[in-house]
């Protein structure tokens, strides 16, 4: 049984494998995805594109690609979403991952691809 308490929970994160971590850098797929491969979530993954769903004014809504996915913050880089700094150059704004929603995956590997349609002919 695991434990409901914040302070382990939040342990649980930092000590987490790399195992655990990808799998919790995961997003909600977009009502088409689901209805297509019939789950919720997924992994993100660099070259998947999400579209965000939460957070700043200025960013909600922004559609772009997976630059890169952090898994030791939880956060992924998306292309065209970035920041000013004081100095007035612009660095890449990390996101949550359960701030984005996915609208369209990159099967190009196909131990995904066989993941994703497994689940889909084994549920009935």
């Amino acid at each position: 049984m695991e434990s409901s308490k914040a302070r382990k929970q939040r342990k649980a994160l930092y000590n987490a494998h790399n195992v655990r971590r990808r799998k919790m850098v995961s997003s909600h797929l977009s009502e088409s995805l689901m209805k297509e491969y019939k789950r919720r979530s997924f992994p993100v993954i660099k070259g998947d594109t999400v579209l965000i769903v939460r957070g700043d004014e200025e960013i909600v809504g922004t559609e772009g690609k997976v630059v890169r996915v952090d898994t030791k913050t939880g956060r992924i880089i998306i292309e065209g979403v970035t920041i000013n700094k004081a100095d007035g150059s612009q660095a890449p704004r990390p996101i949550h991952a359960s701030n984005v929603i996915i609208t369209k995956l990159d099967l190009t590997d196909p131990w995904r691809k066989n993941k994703l349609t497994g689940v889909q002919e084994g549920s009935s």
